[in-house]
């Protein structure tokens, strides 16, 4: 796989990080009285939207997941590698420590905020993986 086409998926795979970042900021902001993802005590996106993590350092979480996947795709885009695994690197860190007061501390799963884990996981690895393809043209390396 050359670095081109794996470009081409940490792009697919950020809007899709994108759309469930923006989900879960609608979600927060507007409180709909439908909320798929509240199925029962334990599996329930509300206790973390309106919870303890619903906000960092008084910003609103799914923020800080937009704004980690629109630089992800503008480095994508700009074929910057270092930037691309750099940003998914404290990505990744930023969803294991929401993952563990999920789990550990409020004992609630959210489906959504897995998926966006599972999501910021994968743009990661991808990243990771453009260290391991010698490039087939030049490319800008920031």
């Amino acid at each position: 796989m050359n670095t081109t086409r794996i470009f081409r998926w940490i792009t697919y795979v950020s809007l899709f990080g994108v759309g469930l970042a923006v989900y879960l900021l609608w979600q927060q902001m507007s409180k709909p009285a439908f909320q798929p993802c509240n199925i029962n005590a334990t599996v329930n996106c509300d206790a973390i939207i309106s919870g303890p993590v619903s906000q960092t350092l008084g910003i609103p979480t799914p923020l800080y997941g937009l704004a980690g996947y629109i630089f992800i795709l503008i480095a994508s885009h700009m074929k910057w590698r270092r930037v691309a695994w750099g940003v998914a690197t404290f990505g990744v860190l930023f969803c294991l420590r929401l993952f563990i007061i999920e789990i550990f501390q409020l004992h609630v799963i959210c489906p959504v905020c897995i998926a966006c884990q599972i999501t910021m996981i994968s743009v990661w690895a991808l990243a990771t993986k453009l260290f391991r393809v010698p490039p087939l043209a030049p490319d800008r390396v920031m």
